[in-house]
């Protein structure tokens, strides 16, 4: 074998696992010093809730895996909706801006923020950037975050998740922002970023499947589906996961066995509700004094859906 072959396949997995890393990049601002929440300032946004800052809880003392289940999702539903409910009044402030003939300065910056954010490079205003944004600026059902929060987790148990609030493995890639992982590979500079909370974790999750080019097909499956009038299932989305993981088909397959065998369906029924709600609804779920009445039993969310 010849030194250039050699070199070739030593240097070959290290550059396919740096890219595959990529994909899991979380936003700058959700590190652990608490620089930000991943959103662009609007006074339309009320102040996150205090317990949007709460650590994980440790699920590996659950000796019953039914009741460690039933606390992982009760203690990530409340997060999903505080995250996904806040993306919606952004998108009611995006669509308010549309309709518009002339923005100011103010509203300009907005866009111009967001578009960075999302990496949208079309002019500030113009019908392209509108388009992209409204594409890109949208909600993640329940089931898919649940699903892959237990599967990159482990429920919650991993060291990423109990020293780091990180429950979907999200990497980063200077020193000192995460957790070094025990079986990085000599020359591999990545970590496991941390976070101040399981929210931000959420949040950016999030941010990461709506802006990434290796997710533009679960984006194109969840616009059709708006385009359509229905709702986007976690399991449909899951076919824009292929370059999630290394393992491409075998992790969607799984992520879909998961949303199945757990009825997460469920939770997408129930967040059908928050969807449609009014935008004081929104602000008001935004804004949750307890996380409890976020639950999907709570009567919070179908009351929210009355008020339109």
């Amino acid at each position: 074998m010849s030194s250039g072959i050699r070199a070739f396949l030593l240097i070959f997995p290290m550059v396919v696992f740096g890219l595959w890393g990529a994909l899991h990049t979380p936003d700058p601002d959700l590190d652990r010093n608490g620089h930000g929440n991943g959103e662009v300032a609007l006074s339309k946004l009320p102040p996150l809730p205090h317990w949007a800052t709460a650590d994980l809880p440790d699920f590996s003392t659950y000796r019953d895996t039914t009741e460690k289940k039933a606390a992982f999702f009760s203690f990530l539903y409340p997060r999903i909706v505080l995250a996904n409910s806040r993306i919606l009044i952004e998108r009611e402030y995006l669509q308010s801006l549309a309709s518009k003939d002339e923005l100011n300065k103010t509203e300009l910056n907005w866009l111009k923020n967001q578009a960075e954010r999302l990496r949208v490079d079309e002019e500030p205003g113009s019908a392209d950037m509108f388009r992209r944004l409204e594409s890109r600026l949208d909600v993640i059902p329940p089931s898919l975050i649940m699903a892959q929060a237990a599967n990159e987790s482990a429920w919650g148990t991993s060291r990423f998740a109990l020293r780091g609030n990180n429950l979907f493995g999200q990497w980063c890639f200077s020193k000192g922002c995460g957790l070094v992982p025990q079986s990085r590979v000599e020359g591999a500079s990545h970590e496991v970023a941390s976070f101040d909370s399981p929210y931000l974790s959420v949040r950016s999750y999030i941010q990461n499947l709506n802006r990434h080019p290796a997710y533009q097909k679960l984006r194109d499956v969840r616009l059709r589906a708006r385009t359509n009038g229905n709702d986007a299932s976690g399991t449909s989305l899951a076919a824009g996961l292929i370059d999630y993981s290394e393992r491409g088909e075998e992790y969607v397959a799984e992520i879909r066995s998961m949303i199945r065998y757990n009825n997460l369906g469920y939770y997408d029924e129930k967040f059908r509700s928050v969807r449609d709600s009014s935008q004081q609804a929104l602000l008001e779920l935004a804004s949750a004094g307890k996380a409890e009445t976020l639950l999907p039993d709570s009567g919070a969310n179908d009351a929210s859906a009355d008020e339109g």
